[in-house]
């Protein structure tokens, strides 16, 4: 087995992340800014904070501070919970939505050109084999938890 998977796997993320970002600098978006806009969107509006945070998986302070700066450029309103006012509820503002289209649109061109090579058939396999791979990390993760440590 080669022993190169478990670095390629840690690396992947960082490349993807990395041609984005350079691509969405000219809208003056940082990766903070644009993960957290894009999660968003796909997940759909009005989850609290706590959802997105864990979404995107950051810790809640850090994502207030985002928050904060995408509402200072208008792109998203916090709004109190009916039923718990401390806790927020995020929306996207229609000034996001064109910022969301040209995210959208740069994110579907750099998966196509990093899959380039890749058919149907080999991206659906490879999409099951990366999803055994992170179910047999979570039960890890959970086995490793439930374990007192030595």
């Amino acid at each position: 087995m080669p022993s190169s998977i478990g670095f390629r796997l840690a690396r992947l993320p960082h490349l993807w992340r990395s041609i984005i970002d350079r691509r969405l600098a000219p809208l003056g978006l940082t990766q903070t800014r644009w993960v957290t806009l894009y999660h968003l969107w796909k997940l759909g509006e009005g989850n609290p904070q706590c959802d997105l945070a864990r979404a995107i998986g950051v810790e809640a302070p850090s994502l207030v501070r985002t928050l904060g700066q995408l509402e200072e450029q208008g792109l998203v309103e916090r709004r109190a919970c009916d039923n718990d006012r401390r806790s927020k509820r995020i929306y996207l503002t229609p000034a996001a939505m064109p910022l969301l289209e040209q995210i959208d649109s740069v994110v579907k061109e750099a998966r196509k050109e990093m899959l380039a090579g890749l058919g149907e058939n080999e991206l659906e396999k490879l999409d099951g084999w990366l999803g055994l791979i992170e179910s047999n990390g979570l039960a890890i993760q959970a086995r490793d938890q439930d374990s007192p440590s030595e």
